[in-house]
């Protein structure tokens, strides 16, 4: 499946605003946002009016970023959560939360979520005890996501291991830094997802 392959520090400087999608790079002084807080390319600094849909599509277009997450795949999540009961905008950031990836990544396992997409992968985590290489897979509560025994001597999982008893991780999430696992303890509440999203405008633009 295609992906974006550029720099993604240009998407953050695109959406203006961090998306955190190099990890640990993003918290230091090497941060590509930090040093050009403006679009890319020679007109990036220029003052352009942005019309209502210009918005509502930049709103878009970050929450695809956040999540790495292609335009089909994006808009079959919308209209899942268009069907489910309760709030459209909410119930679609719950369901990307609830990607394996992005658990993994809330777990303090990878660094970002495209580390975390790579690790799922190459199948480094089991679910409930079954190995699980699909990045998308919906995560239930309940769920308990582990390293697999076979991948804790890797080296990145003991470079994840060493430094795993410091992460702090949502409260819908528990972490056991002894065994390398994870367990749902619930589904994430809008206050408890922190991306700067403002979903209502996603919402309205695929309604239009």
């Amino acid at each position: 499946m295609a992906r974006y392959i550029g720099p993604v520090c240009r998407q953050c400087r695109r959406e203006g605003v961090k998306l955190y999608l190099k990890g640990d790079r993003c918290y230091s002084d090497k941060c590509a946002f930090s040093k050009r807080g403006y679009a890319p390319g020679q007109h990036g600094q220029g003052r352009k009016k942005v019309s209502e849909y210009g918005i509502q599509l930049r709103e878009k277009q970050k929450a695809r970023r956040a999540y790495g997450i292609l335009e089909r795949q994006f808009r079959a999540y919308f209209d899942k959560a268009d069907r489910q009961k309760g709030i459209t905008g909410e119930n679609l950031l719950v369901l990307l939360e609830r990607r394996l990836d992005n658990v993994v990544y809330r777990l303090g396992f990878g660094s970002s979520r495209n580390q975390s997409r790579q690790l799922v992968r190459h199948g480094h985590f089991t679910v409930n005890g079954r190995r699980v290489n699909i990045p998308s897979y919906q995560i239930k509560a309940g769920d308990v996501i582990q390293v697999h025994e076979s991948s804790k001597e890797s080296p990145i999982m003991k470079e994840v291991a060493e430094g795993i008893g410091s992460k702090t991780v949502p409260a819908w999430l528990e972490l056991s830094a002894a065994d390398l696992s994870g367990k749902v303890v619930r589904y994430p509440n809008r206050e408890e997802i922190d991306i700067p999203i403002q979903e209502h405008l996603i919402v309205e633009l695929y309604s239009r």
